[in-house]
């Protein structure tokens, strides 16, 4: 295979990825739309609804059954990305991750039928909302290995400082993980009608000012050391903008829920900010996810074992 027939295969799986991903976001986007207008149990069949392959799609319905056709279409995709990546890809850990990608959509399709057959527990519903973003970063890491600017970095940089960013961007993806797992279970612990949990709210506040700490300090230290470098500074000021729409969007949520125990039914400012703020975040984490990735490919390690750049050489 020549170098050119190389990059033309890895620009057409790039393309698939960022097309896997951005159905995955469109899906956690559907999934947020049921939560928001308490249409989980709009049936409770599973993996049919009201009995049939396609039911009319009315009321509550239409929430909860789109979000399953959505699901259903990543699931074909990602098994067709499976399959471009074992028929394309020449690097094993890749393709593994492409594996791995499978497995997480199958488990998040079971889990997604447990949360309807035992009538949306906390937990189960909570571990769903978690591992959606989970294989939302699953599939952006995807793309991110996948695409041309990694394939052409090398590490050429070296770290400055006593701290390595690298490892601050590892605690601010970690405070973000932790962060997106609070805000699911304050989602799903009551429904439209009933008040948020004083304790949960309060965590997750807390949770936000952390996230703001950690992600602020790495992207200026990123900035500050290596501003002159785009593909290490681009993705640390995107994910800055994404914390200030985030936080703008998490306090206009708070707002519009504190009316909605009094309305008859989730009104749409309420449903619409909800969803945006869930959408957003999942945004942050798929961010800093990419610079957490960048940072490892292009900074010099002291420590070969978190040396992703020697890994990401091997086929």
């Amino acid at each position: 295979m020549t170098g050119t027939e190389l990059h033309q295969v890895n620009k057409g799986l790039h393309r698939f990825s960022l097309l896997v991903a951005g159905a995955t976001f469109f899906l956690i986007i559907a999934g947020a739309l049921v939560t928001s207008n308490d249409a989980g149990l709009a049936t409770e069949d599973w993996p049919l609804s009201n009995g049939q392959f396609f039911p009319e799609m009315v009321g509550n319905l239409f929430w909860e059954h789109g979000h399953r056709m959505v699901a259903t279409s990543v699931g074909l995709l990602t098994i067709g990305l499976v399959v471009f990546l074992f028929w394309k890809e020449p690097r094993r850990w890749v393709r593994r991750l492409g594996v791995f990608a499978l497995f997480m959509v199958i488990a998040q399709g079971l889990l997604g039928g447990l949360t309807v057959k035992l009538m949306l527990p906390l937990a189960v519903s909570t571990a769903h909302a978690t591992l959606a973003q989970i294989f939302f970063c699953t599939t952006v890491a995807l793309a991110v290995f996948t695409s041309k600017s990694w394939m052409s970095q090398q590490v050429t940089l070296e770290e400055k400082g006593p701290l390595p960013v690298r490892y601050v961007c590892i605690a601010t993806t970690t405070t973000i993980f932790l962060q997106l797992i609070l805000g699911a279970t304050l989602r799903h612990s009551a429904t439209w009608d009933k008040h948020l949990p004083t304790e949960l709210l309060m965590a997750h506040i807390a949770g936000a000012i952390a996230v703001t700490i950690v992600l602020a300090s790495a992207a200026i230290m990123i900035l500050r050391r290596h501003g002159s470098e785009a593909f290490l500074s681009r993705p640390a000021v995107i994910a800055l903008a994404l914390l200030t729409v985030q936080l703008m969007l998490g306090v206009a949520a708070y707002l519009t829920r504190l009316a909605s125990p009094n309305d008859p039914q989730p009104l749409q400012p309420m449903v619409a900010i909800t969803v945006a703020h869930v959408a957003c975040g999942a945004l942050v984490f798929a961010t800093t996810i990419v610079l957490t990735l960048r940072t490892f490919k292009v900074l010099r390690a002291s420590d070969p074992a978190f040396d992703l750049a020697t890994s990401a050489q091997r086929v």
